[in-house]
């Protein structure tokens, strides 16, 4: 944090009492802000969505815009008409336009390998067949057929799996089905927000 200099603390009170000032008169800065919005998503497309962090299914409005074939997401924010959210958002939905557009979202996959310092990009066909043997070389070393007591368990201790709240009904199912059939017993939900 810079040091704060006479100058620039006499110019930050002058620009607070400007505010104080200006709202006394009757103008509001929420509604500069608003008019700000509003110019921002003029004449974009709305579409309707639901935000991906929870199960609880808040309703977002997001607005596009079409030019020369490209579109470009301009804003999300809550659906003032659902009965879910009306219009409100917590922290992680607010959020919701950063999952979409944030540069340093990471394109594709990337694998470190044993010892290495540095990340490279992969292929998904590379990537999925590494998680499939890191998985069955796991279950292998873990995998419990009986318990101290001689009763069959046929569980996998050396694995857990902790479920996403954007997947669909058919989508838990799956992977639910998935994790029984290997055998793991560590299975969790993220939807309890």
């Amino acid at each position: 944090m810079e040091p704060v200099t006479r100058r620039r603390f006499l110019g930050l009170t002058a620009a607070g009492t400007g505010a104080v000032g200006v709202s006394a008169l009757g103008f509001s800065t929420a509604e500069a802000t608003q008019v700000k919005q509003r110019l921002r998503i003029e004449g974009a497309q709305v579409k309707r969505s639901v935000c991906p962090y929870c199960a609880v299914g808040c309703s977002l409005l997001a607005y596009t815009k079409t030019e020369n074939g490209h579109t470009e997401l301009l804003q999300i924010e809550g659906d003032p008409d659902s009965p879910v959210n009306e219009g409100t958002l917590c922290p992680k939905g607010a959020t919701s336009l950063q999952l979409a557009i944030s540069k340093r979202r990471v394109p594709s996959p990337m694998y470190r390998p044993p010892g290495a310092t540095d990340w490279q990009t992969v292929s998904w066909d590379f990537t999925l067949d590494k998680l499939a043997q890191n998985i069955k070389a796991s279950r292998d070393r873990t995998f419990i057929t009986q318990d101290a007591n001689g009763n069959v368990v046929n569980r996998c201790e050396g694995i857990a799996f902790a479920g996403g709240a954007a997947f669909s009904s058919e989508e838990g199912y799956l992977a639910a089905k998935l994790m029984r059939g290997l055998g793991v017993v560590h299975i969790e939900q993220q939807a309890r927000v």
